[in-house]
């Protein structure tokens, strides 16, 4: 080849001179003719290659309409262009423009699509360095040069009619390498159809232009600062990265090379770019990002659909042109859904849909995610459910043609363009789920068993995590069943307290916790509340909660004051910790140790109450002037600790007080500090209402703004009171004369509150307990009847500390009839002791059944 230009201005070697005559040296070109234009046609940038084009300064052009750089008659030209343009990254085309003196310059023009910051979307406009006025001819080759650029007289110079020089041509042009010569002042001169295929331009376009004009990026311009120090005498320099096609500015899977060309006299004159792509290294290293980047991306949410929608979102367009994903329909009552057999149609839903082209073939056919999929037997989809592993198909392959004809859906799915298929089932420890669907129709590449593995291992990855999420909603609906099941459906019937109650499930993936309340009627008309908080979320803190609560109502039923019931049912964490120490090395499996609970009892007679807490938030009392304070329990240990003693608090409320008992998970809201929580649960309890239902709700809707992060239980509490024309008590010496005497003021007592139908088991009853509290117990003796709306109850107190115990008299037996004849006509009966002393008691309905 001929030797190219030196640079402006370079004084040629003598060698050259004296082996001819003497050649000048080039002009210097003008600089690129660039301008910006924005998407309304305004130009926004003039360059002063611009302005030595067209002769426009930048005043006359900025600002205003491109359209009155074009010729006359070329507006329909403009517009036609325009819509050429619409939608892609770059164009290039010849257009007619108008000079500053009239005259008209058909320009050969390079557009790319460029993005600023914020919204806003422009063009960057290049033309080649020289002009061609209209009507002219572009100048030819310099003389002695051949017009394709290789050697002159290449065919004699080769000895032969295939020459080296038109050989060397052939190479230039035929490399499956990208090869171009960019000159002294950094234009290309040469582009072979390597070139021309990556860059989606054709040698014509992109000649006289520089890299950054050409492929507007930062790695071009590394690239030219690169060729600029090979001229400088740098050396060859190299990159691992090159141009990419048109619209994605570069490629990391290519290598470059920037090589000096030098003439006989070993001077540079030109730089020569030679590019190959690092094809399998790349695509291992993109599928291995990928890989990784899925690791993050797929399953974010405990929503199947939303993970769906990620693997398709993460497969397209890296890996594919479509995906779509079909779920199988879970089973009603639990289990894993199961894929139809081969010989059967399979029923799916589809639940995510991604293509790289709104109106591709695959968007427009796919149909809206939610919609009902139906594949017919022996469908590739079918048979690849069935056999449990993934598939390959190109669209000539008989299997995707069959499922073509017999499937119209498959058939649009599929149209005319896609040319590759892979079909992936979703499967889940041992459980098939569904099916995802990649397709390619606008990458030529087709997909190999590469991209097949890596499509399996996205979707393996989405397949667990939809798994995970089904068998947590089964195991959430479970514990939930399991929790409301355990919790009261109904509050039994008493007349200390009007009470309301709400129950609210946390809202985490972590799941249900073990949060109860408890109502429980005692003797004497007495009420206890109970407001427990099991450590620990799931099934197995809502058994550990069903076991406490059973062994609460136990305790109660024993007439247990508030501190000797929690210190039993301390031992009882303690001994369930130990039976299930070394099954599990959770907090789940600690038998509830660092449970917390408050348990309260409430005497309706003298309105007074007895609180204790295990570690327990302390309750809130409301006063009927309003006034509203936390009750001074003393705070114990949570249960399980063992060693530390719980103590009673009482406190004496007015008639109409109110009582709130909550667990912690109320006070934990995300959004707000504690002393905040606590300032607006005391205005929404210090505020009147009519039903204690709308206090509850009203403290709800103050406390949460969301879903809360933790079980909450809450108990609201309006005290009553039984007044002295309800319970009348009578002491009673210790004297087995007394009896009748007793009997006789508890008929009186019957006849004055219009019972007298009740007359006859109240004097067997109060016979029966006096006589016992005289001839075993010591004085002193008191009796009392307490009436509430549908009970009787018959109270004896003695001083001794000796429980009766029912027994079954033999034949001969004078005694041991009496407690089985109560036990008989009572309702229920039992022992309830106090510090000194004990209070024998009997209840009787005084309902018509």
């Amino acid at each position: 080849m001929e030797r190219l230009p030196t640079h402006p201005g370079e004084r040629p070697h003598e060698s050259d001179a004296s082996s001819g005559p003497a050649r000048t040296a080039p002009p210097t070109p003008p600089p690129p003719a660039t301008a910006a234009v924005d998407a309304r046609g305004i130009v926004t940038e003039w360059s002063e290659g611009a302005r030595q084009l067209l002769g426009y300064p930048p005043s006359e052009v900025v600002g205003q309409p491109a359209a009155r750089l074009l010729a006359d008659d070329a507006g329909t030209a403009g517009a036609a262009a325009l819509r050429d343009a619409a939608g892609r990254e770059r164009w290039s085309g010849t257009v007619a423009l108008r000079h500053r003196d009239g005259r008209r310059l058909r320009r050969e023009l390079l557009a790319h699509r460029r993005t600023a910051e914020g919204p806003v979307t422009e063009w960057l406009v290049v033309s080649a360095v020289t002009g061609t006025p209209e009507g002219q001819t572009p100048a030819g080759p310099p003389e002695g040069e051949a017009a394709g650029g290789g050697a002159p007289g290449s065919e004699a110079a080769g000895g032969g009619t295939y020459g080296s020089g038109r050989m060397g041509e052939w190479a230039f042009r035929q490399s499956p390498c990208v090869l171009a010569v960019f000159d002294a002042d950094l234009r290309l001169v040469r582009a072979n159809a390597g070139m021309e295929q990556v860059l989606s331009l054709t040698e014509d376009q992109m000649r006289g232009r520089r890299l950054p004009e050409i492929v507007p990026h930062p790695v071009s311009d590394e690239t030219e600062a690169k060729m600029r120090r090979v001229l400088e005498g740098g050396g060859p320099q190299h990159l691992r990265a090159g141009a990419g096609p048109a619209g994605t500015g570069a490629n990391d899977g290519w290598s470059t090379s920037l090589v000096p060309l030098k003439d006989p006299a070993g001077r540079v004159r030109a730089v020569c770019l030679a590019a190959h792509q690092r094809l399998q290294e790349h695509l291992a290293r993109q599928r291995m990002l990928l890989l990784s980047e899925a690791s993050a991306r797929i399953g974010t949410t405990a929503d199947s659909g939303r993970t769906a929608q990620e693997l398709a979102d993460i497969a397209v367009p890296r890996l594919a042109d479509f995906a779509a994903v079909d779920l199988l329909d879970a089973p009603r009552h639990g289990g894993e859904p199961s894929p139809a057999a081969p010989a059967r149609p399979l029923a799916t839903t589809r639940t995510a849909v991604r293509s790289v082209l709104d109106d591709g073939p695959a968007a427009s056919a796919a149909g809206a995610a939610g919609t009902k999929t139906l594949y017919p037997a022996l469908s590739p989809v079918a048979r690849c459910l069935s056999q449990g592993h993934g598939a390959l198909y190109d669209a000539a392959d008989p299997d995707l043609l069959q499922w073509a004809r017999q499937d119209p859906g498959a058939a649009r799915l599929l149209g005319g363009t896609t040319h590759s298929v892979m079909v992936v089932p979703m499967r889940a420890h041992g459980a098939t789920l569904g099916v995802a669907l990649f397709g390619r129709h606008r990458r030529a590449e087709p997909f190999e068993a590469d991209d097949l593995w890596l499509a399996e291992e996205l979707t393996a990855k989405a397949a667990v995590s939809i798994h995970t999420t089904r068998r947590d909603s089964r195991e959430h609906t479970s514990t939930m069943t399991l929790q409301r099941s355990l919790l009261p459906q109904t509050l039994p019937d008493q007349g200390a307290l009007d009470i309301a109650t709400r129950y609210l499930p946390a809202g985490t993936r972590a799941g249900v916790g073990g949060d109860w309340f408890d109502v429980i009627p005692l003797s004497g008309a007495r009420v206890a509340l109970v407001v427990g908080d099991v450590v620990g979320h799931g099934i197995r803190a809502s058994a550990t909660m069903g076991r406490l609560r059973t062994a609460v109502r136990t305790l109660a039923d024993v007439d247990l004051p508030p501190d000797e019931l929690l210190t039993h049912l301390d031992d009882l964490v303690l001994h369930l910790s130990a039976d299930e120490s070394g099954t599990d090395d959770t907090a789940e499996s600690a038998g509830g140790i660092g449970t917390t609970c408050l348990y309260a009892v409430y005497d309706p007679v003298s309105r007074r109450c007895a609180l204790a807490r295990a570690g327990h938030p302390p309750p809130a009392a409301v006063t009927p002037d309003g006034a509203v304070r936390f009750l001074d329990v003393p705070a114990g240990p949570p249960l399980g600790l063992g060693g530390l003693p719980f103590e009673t608090f009482e406190t004496e409320l007015p008639e109409g007080s109110l009582l709130a008992l909550y667990t912690d998970g109320l006070l934990a809201a995300r959004d707000h500090d504690i002393d905040e929580a606590l300032d607006k649960m005391f205005a929404a309890l210090a505020r009147p209402a009519k039903t204690l239902d709308t206090v509850c709700d009203r403290v709800l809707t103050a406390m949460l703004t969301h879903r809360p992060d933790d079980d909450i239980a809450l108990l609201v509490a309006r005290t009553r009171a039984l007044h002295a024309d309800r319970v009348a008590a009578w002491d009673l010496a210790c004297d087995p004369a007394v009896v009748a005497r007793a009997r006789k003021h508890a008929t009186e007592q019957l006849t004055a509150w219009g019972l007298d139908d009740a007359a006859f088991i109240t004097e067997l009853t109060v016979s029966e307990l006096v006589t016992n509290a005289i001839r075993y117990g010591r004085p002193p003796i008191q009796l009392r009847l307490i009436h509430e709306d549908s009970t009787l109850t018959c109270e004896v107190f003695d001083s001794s500390s000796t429980a009766p115990h029912m027994r079954r008299a033999r034949t001969f037996d004078e005694g041991g009839r009496g407690l089985l004849l109560v036990g008989q006509l009572a309702r229920r009966w039992g022992t309830r002791h106090a510090l000194t002393g004990k209070t024998v008691w009997a209840e009787q309905s005084l309902s018509p059944d």
